[in-house]
């Protein structure tokens, strides 16, 4: 089933082709780029190479989400955004943002962001009121330690609770788009165990879901391949593609160049468009 949203004059189709979210870190510690691209200048001069790379979205970040990274202030958040967001809001592909802080979503989606991506998977209720009071999309990762022995069980839970917790705040459950969080939460196997079986979190109680995974140059590659982080790009690649063959809309990824190249090849041998 294909999703269409109209974003402020952008359209995003969810379910017709594989999605290629482009990564944009403005942040001095993430894992990968370690504030390559920190600065404003660096920031748009990355996101446009993305967007003619073949991203279908950017996803900006302001705060890191590596494990162990120092929590910043909303202030701090939005002074980063601040600087980018502005010059992002006229590209012809949606803008998604990265945060867990409902007063940075609001101020983000003012600003300019049409979609938001909450690693905490929605639950702060008022990231919920957030997206309904701007009709924004919103993906929503599992990102708490598994409490059944079956993890992928726990993360189906999960994401039946959140489309209750959505509903009850009269909130268009057709606009959350899950993330199972590898990587976060997880043991080794246990992320390996969700890509295993990522076909059986495409439907709950019998609505079927948009899915988003986010596998790009994580540690669990090199924990299963020996890959050093420089080296992943091509294992990330065929992670996207084995998700793509099992349902999943929207990859989130750091080479967009390599990944959609590999995401319309599959497609097209699909006959998916």
């Amino acid at each position: 089933m294909e999703k269409f949203f109209e974003l402020r004059g952008k359209n995003l189709r969810v379910g017709r082709k594989t999605l290629v979210m482009g990564i944009v870190n403005v942040t001095p510690d993430s894992f990968s780029d370690g504030g390559k691209f920190f600065s404003p200048e660096n920031a748009l001069a990355h996101a446009k190479k993305l967007v003619a790379d073949g991203a279908d979205i950017l996803d900006i970040g302001a705060e890191s989400t590596r494990p162990e990274a120092v929590p910043i202030s909303v202030d701090e958040e939005l002074s980063r955004l601040e600087k980018i967001l502005p010059a992002l809001k006229n590209f012809d592909v949606p803008i998604s943002v990265d945060t867990y802080k409902p007063e940075v979503a609001a101020e983000a989606l003012a600003m300019g962001a049409d979609i938001l991506n909450d690693v905490h998977g929605l639950e702060d209720s008022r990231m919920i009121d957030v997206a309904k009071k701007f009709d924004a999309p919103v993906v929503a990762m599992h990102s708490e330690k598994c409490c059944d022995v079956d993890v992928v069980e726990d993360v189906k839970k999960f994401f039946g609770r959140t489309l209750v917790n959505c509903a009850a705040r009269n909130f268009d459950t057709t606009k959350i788009i899950f993330d199972p969080g590898i990587g976060f939460g997880k043991t080794q196997e246990e992320n390996l165990q969700i890509l295993r079986r990522l076909d059986e979190l495409k439907f709950s109680d019998g609505q079927k879901l948009s899915l988003l995974i986010g596998v790009s140059r994580k540690s669990f590659i090199g924990w299963a391949t020996g890959l050093e982080l420089d080296e992943r790009d091509a294992a990330t690649g065929a992670l996207c593609v084995w998700a793509a063959t099992k349902g999943v809309d929207i990859v989130r990824v750091h080479n967009v160049e390599m990944i959609s190249r590999m995401c319309l090849t599959i497609d097209k041998l699909r006959g998916d468009f």
